[in-house]
């Protein structure tokens, strides 16, 4: 495995173990989401000029362009969620109410 690897495979895993162990906020939870994102982005940009493909793909466009959609969707719950409830911990909220 090169040092390239291990580092996008590093960035991805500490991003999931923070959105795992360190959700007491929702701001703290999209910022791990985004840099899982960013990750994988790199990596799927990577990857056609460490395999030697002379083709670009279409994939990491298409991966930045979810990963804008789900921060714009993440920000707009951050507002809404902190208008009604007063705040953005994650333990404030109960799905089971209405």
């Amino acid at each position: 495995m090169s040092l390239l690897h291990l580092s996008f495979y590093s960035a991805f895993t500490l991003s999931a173990l923070g959105l795992a162990f360190h959700r007491t906020h929702l701001i703290s939870a999209l910022l791990c989401l985004e840099s899982m994102m960013l990750s994988m982005y790199i990596a799927l940009t990577m990857w056609p000029i460490h395999t030697q493909t002379p083709s670009s793909t279409i994939m990491p466009i298409l991966v930045l362009t979810f990963s804008a959609c789900e921060a714009g969707t993440g920000l707009a719950l951050l507002v809404a969620s902190t208008r009604t409830h007063g705040s953005d911990h994650l333990h404030n909220f109960n799905l089971l109410q209405c």
